[in-house]
C-alpha cells in the first residue's frame, strides 16, 4: 500500500480485541481475512490490491468497505513465484450483503 502512495499506520492486537473490531464495523467471519484497516470511512479486509481500494476512493459507493476473503495465491502479499488464482475483491454493502467490486481472473505459468 505504501508503495502506491498510501500512508500505512500499523498495530498488532490480541485476536479477540481484533475479532471485536471487525464486528464491529460489519465484518462478518465469511467476508473476513488476516488484516483489518480503516481509510476514509470505508475498512479494507485483506489482501485487497491497491488498484481497487484506489477505485473506492474514486468511486465513493454507498457501502461499508471492500474485502478479499481469505488469502488468495497471487494477491498483494500472497505471492507464490508466478501462480496467481483467481479471486474477487467484494464491495460491502451496507445491509451486510455483498457484490464482487472486481474480479481479479488469475495467471498460471
Amino acid at each position: 500500500m505504501t508503495r502506491a502512495g498510501f500512508r500505512v499506520s500499523a498495530q498488532n492486537l490480541d485476536q479477540e480485541a481484533l475479532w471485536k473490531i471487525k464486528a464491529d464495523s460489519g465484518i462478518s467471519p465469511d467476508i473476513s481475512s488476516c488484516h483489518t484497516g480503516f481509510l476514509d470511512g470505508y475498512f479494507i479486509e485483506g489482501h485487497v490490491p491497491a488498484g481497487d481500494v484506489q477505485k473506492l476512493i474514486l468511486e465513493r459507493p454507498s457501502a461499508l468497505g471492500l474485502s478479499v476473503p481469505g488469502m488468495p495465491i497471487g494477491s498483494p502479499g500472497m505471492e507464490m513465484g508466478n501462480r496467481q488464482d483467481p479471486y474477487d475483491t467484494l464491495l460491502i454493502l451496507k445491509d451486510g450483503s455483498y457484490k464482487v467490486f472486481q474480479s481479479h481472473l488469475g495467471l498460471r505459468i
